[in-house]
């Protein structure tokens, strides 16, 4: 399997695999949202439901009798109730219709039972059929032929002159029967049915838009890891190609030393010279490599020590001056008198430093210059190195600190080196929670800057004062 389907088999488990939870998520949450709604828009209802009943019952009450025709009674109370086993003419006025305050008569009904629990009474707008008989339960849900719904509620009636004794049932005292208060479930269920049809058609199309962006941010998620996969093979391969043209010249040397006559001995010191050359480049390339993987992930646990920037930039100039001189370059620096100090490790620091000076001298041709600054501002201390070199493309600039990179791919033994040496520089400057930044321009040269937050300036009267103190 090829690194492509291998990605994109991933970025499809990744994709199915969030989209698979994001829906449960987003399912589970419809769901409960919707029961939610509907148990309080049903407690809503009962609690309707029970006030209506609680003012019927608590306005009745006081106008029953202790004794006499129950029926009589109850239609002076309601002229338009209907009396059960007698045909039903009621025709009330709109007065009588807001009775004792129930007034949405196309919403509710109301039945009356005597303490037998036969049908005495009951509103012309009851729904039909329901039991001429009494069901005790107080909350009851109803439907009928045509697939209506509805639910009632049933509490007990006593007469004006009857009294609870303490701590006794309420059933065992006498009492006019029981009240019935019924509701249709018409918006009720309408509301649900709205719901399930806002839950049926929304949830598909929520799912299809999660899968979607499930997909795409599954290729966001994966595009990093891409790059990085993609930069390591590249790595490889110059790895691979960088190694091999050592490694096969050496070889080749070898071979032809083995194939030497014996009148031919003279030649081998030069040929064992040719192998020490390689050699060594092979052992540098592989001490850069390892350096690199070091630093990137941080294995070392050396602790930070200040050190001072004035210090290696001078050592630097001085070492690196013989380099300079061979090729005709004119290496100088610019060095303040106030030492400059920052925390770090003072080797990687060196290395740093003699990486972009090394890489000036080898890009700038012969009679021209390297200028090494050292300077310091509010928050951070610099090192600039200035050439006078061929410069740098604006397209290429952001590449040169790329691992085995070079200027207009030049992989001549020349001025190439290995292509590590700005990689290297790069990555010890993050290490000290700094960068290196590139300002060129073709044929004119460029300038390297080394940005690291500084610790402290000290001036040359304070660092011979610290030394007198130290030497005994």
């Amino acid at each position: 399997m090829n690194s492509q389907q291998l990605f994109r088999r991933s970025r499809r488990r990744f994709a199915v695999w969030y989209a698979l939870v994001m829906g449960g998520i987003l399912s589970l949450s419809g769901l409960g949202m919707v029961r939610a709604l509907i148990g309080a828009h049903w407690v809503a209802l009962e609690r309707e439901i029970e006030s209506t009943a609680g003012t019927l019952h608590d306005s009745l009450e006081p106008m029953l009798p202790a004794s006499a025709n129950p029926t009589d009674v109850l239609q002076r109370i309601f002229p338009d109730l209907c009396i059960a086993n007698q045909p039903c003419e009621a025709d009330p006025s709109l007065i009588q219709r807001h009775t004792l305050g129930l007034s949405d008569r196309t919403t509710y009904y109301i039945r009356f039972f005597d303490n037998q629990g036969d049908l005495l009474a009951y509103s012309p707008n009851q729904p039909n059929p329901l039991p001429s008989t009494l069901n005790p339960a107080v909350w009851q849900t109803l439907e009928i032929e045509d697939q209506s719904r509805y639910h009632q509620f049933t509490t007990i009636l006593h007469s004006a002159n009857h009294r609870h004794a303490p701590g006794a049932a309420t059933h065992e005292h006498p009492s006019w029967g029981y009240l019935q208060v019924g509701r249709t479930l018409a918006v009720f269920d309408a509301e649900l049915q709205r719901l399930r049809w806002v839950l049926i058609g929304g949830l598909p199309l929520m799912l299809g838009l999660i899968a979607v962006s499930s997909w795409w941010l599954s290729g966001l998620a994966m595009q990093p890891i891409y790059q990085s996969y993609q930069q390591q093979q590249q790595f490889t391969a110059n790895a691979a190609h960088e190694l091999r043209s050592p490694l096969a010249s050496l070889l080749a040397t070898v071979e032809a030393i083995l194939r030497l006559t014996p009148e031919q001995t003279t030649q081998v010191p030069t040929l064992l010279h040719t192998v020490e050359r390689q050699g060594r480049r092979l052992s540098q390339l592989v001490s850069d490599l390892l350096l690199l993987t070091s630093l990137e992930q941080d294995t070392t646990a050396t602790p930070l020590q200040p050190c001072c920037l004035n210090d290696i930039a001078a050592d630097l100039t001085e070492e690196l001056a013989e380099l300079a001189a061979a090729t005709d370059i004119h290496l100088s620096s610019q060095i303040p008198d106030a030492g400059i100090y920052v925390s770090g490790h003072e080797s990687q620091l060196y290395r740093l430093v003699s990486n972009l000076m090394a890489n000036a001298i080898q890009y700038t041709l012969p009679g021209g210059s390297v200028v090494v600054s050292v300077a310091a501002d509010d928050r951070t201390a610099t090192i600039a190195v200035k050439d006078t070199g061929i410069g740098i493309l604006p397209e290429e600039q952001g590449r040169v600190f790329e691992r085995f990179y070079r200027v207009n791919s030049d992989r001549s033994r020349k001025t190439g080196g290995t292509g590590l040496g700005l990689a290297i520089a790069q990555a010890i400057a993050q290490r000290h929670r700094g960068q290196v930044t590139v300002q060129s321009e073709i044929e004119h040269g460029s300038v390297f800057i080394l940005h690291l937050p500084w610790s402290v300036v000290r001036t040359s009267r304070d660092i011979a004062k610290s030394d007198s103190i130290r030497t005994p």
